[in-house]
């Protein structure tokens, strides 16, 4: 290739990366984290109206105002694009750190799952929990509370470590005020949304609320949902399940979501009724 060629194209991509942009803002630096809040919030175009796209990005995590080079991304926002997509990743196959469970004073019990391969190829593995979870669940859990609370990693550990510490406590302590009896809380490893049913027939509980890692997505890898049943039992409908979603910093804020909760599981109690059948 041409040296002058070359030299455009080095120039050109270090212009995107660490010059001013169209629109007057300073683009981010190249040794900054390119995925980061306020480093997306820079547009990467020229605005007729550069406040109007600011105010605009402040409002979405989607991705507006960032740009082209020809028929492509421009550099930075691919690099961007990428980042997250690993971030995504990383959230599926990573394990929730174990002294994180130690420290909130959960056990952990898993499904039938040995791995995070088995876990993503077969959901309804990690529905069923094992002979061992079983188990140790009758020998080291409250039975037949109004409600069991316990934390599964999902599709997102990231969102587990995340938000666990932040709304477990709050959720707890609420449904105790409101004169509620709360079983023994864990975690388990390789959870589906699924496993709520056999935790329900296991310790017999009226309700069952699994705090659970969504799947990620561009935008965030952190967001948790909050999967609530009455009278759970294997094989029921996906309808008769109640969910508060979108847990995370740029959604329902942890702790919020916590308080929340308690409320709808104490209306689900009152009408002992879930899912579609809960009147609003």
């Amino acid at each position: 290739m041409d040296e002058k060629l070359v030299a455009l194209i080095v120039e050109e991509v270090l212009k995107q990366l660490g010059a001013v942009n169209g629109g007057g803002s300073k683009s981010c630096d190249a040794c900054e984290d390119i995925a980061s809040a306020a480093c997306k919030a820079i547009p990467m175009i020229q605005a007729e109206d550069p406040d109007a796209l600011l105010r605009m990005k402040r409002k979405t995590t989607a991705r507006i105002g960032v740009g082209k080079a020809g028929a492509r991304l421009n550099t930075q926002t691919m690099l961007t694009l990428r980042a997250d997509h690993a971030k995504a990743r990383d959230a599926v196959f990573v394990d929730v750190d174990q002294k994180l469970i130690e420290d909130m004073g959960l056990f952990t019990v898993q499904t039938t799952c040995e791995d995070k391969n088995s876990f993503v190829t077969r959901p309804d593995m990690g529905r069923k929990l094992s002979k061992e979870a079983v188990r140790t669940l009758k020998e080291n859990c409250v039975m037949n509370p109004d409600v069991q609370i316990y934390a599964a990693d999902g599709l997102s550990s990231t969102a587990i470590q995340v938000n666990l510490p932040k709304i477990l406590p709050v959720l707890i302590d609420s449904l105790k005020a409101k004169g509620l009896t709360v079983g023994t809380p864990f975690f388990l490893r390789f959870g589906r949304v699924g496993s709520q049913e056999y935790v329900a027939e296991t310790l017999g509980a009226k309700v069952v609320c699994v705090l659970i890692g969504e799947r990620p997505g561009l935008a965030t890898a952190e967001s948790m949902s909050a999967y609530i049943a009455y009278n759970a039992y294997v094989g029921m409908p996906e309808s008769k399940r109640t969910v508060v979603s979108n847990i995370h910093k740029d959604g329902t804020a942890a702790v919020e979501a916590g308080a929340y909760v308690a409320d709808v599981i104490e209306k689900i109690l009152e009408q002992k009724a879930s899912g579609v059948d809960l009147v609003k």
